[in-house]
């Protein structure tokens, strides 16, 4: 019974691969992932993707859910906003474990 708790604990605890970001293309560190929504849960949405909590604090900052979901859906789609590609060009230089914070959130300003 000890050793099938012990094979159970050491197969949960392996070391997954990090993953790379497909906003800022830096790899994000084991737990440090935010799932996106492409398309917004509350416009019905289900795809998701990993991205960096910066990188996903972002995208909600620049754009609202209603953008999210009628333009902005899907990576190739959002990277190519200037607001994006400025922030991406600023954040490539940071390091894969950098919290930083986004500017103010659309939604916040009442902007849906």
């Amino acid at each position: 019974m000890a050793r099938k708790i012990r094979e159970d604990f050491s197969s949960s605890q392996e070391e997954q691969e990090p993953t790379l970001c497909p906003l800022c293309e830096r790899m994000i560190p084991v737990g440090d992932e935010d799932a996106h929504h492409l398309v917004p849960k509350s416009k019905g949405g289900k795809q998701t993707v990993l991205l960096h909590k910066v990188c996903h604090d972002q995208i909600h900052a620049v754009f609202t859910n209603a953008q999210l979901a009628k333009t902005f859906s899907t990576i190739e789609a959002i990277l190519d906003n200037p607001d994006i590609q400025k922030f991406v060009s600023w954040v490539k230089s940071k390091p894969a474990g950098f919290s930083g914070s986004a500017k103010e959130s659309q939604q916040g300003r009442g902007r849906r």
